[in-house]
């Protein structure tokens, strides 16, 4: 917008440039404005931490509780990964000493 006089950049028209001059209904030209933005928390990830802390939500937490009957499954499944990594690492010792 030539020296203010709400025509635009190059006098093509007002709002025809980023819309941050006068004809946007802004006080003062170009970066002076914040433009669109983004809020307090400029979009960082800083949502809750500009609340206090009482108005964050509070999550009850369970344990998690397993049956003896899923132990020995999972212990079993443990057991045979290992074994297969244990004849792995076997099998390139091996290949390594060859």
């Amino acid at each position: 917008m030539p020296q203010g006089d709400r025509t635009g950049p190059s006098g093509q028209g007002s709002m025809t440039g980023r819309g941050m001059g006068f004809c946007a209904g802004f006080n003062a030209p170009g970066f002076m404005n914040s433009g669109f933005g983004r809020g307090f928390g400029k979009g960082r990830g800083f949502g809750w931490r500009a609340r206090p802390i009482q108005s964050m939500p509070i999550q009850e937490v369970q344990p998690a509780v397993i049956t003896e009957k899923q132990e020995k499954q999972f212990l079993e499944q443990e057991l045979n990964f290992l074994k297969e990594e244990m004849e792995k690492i076997e099998k390139k010792l091996k290949e390594l000493k060859n």
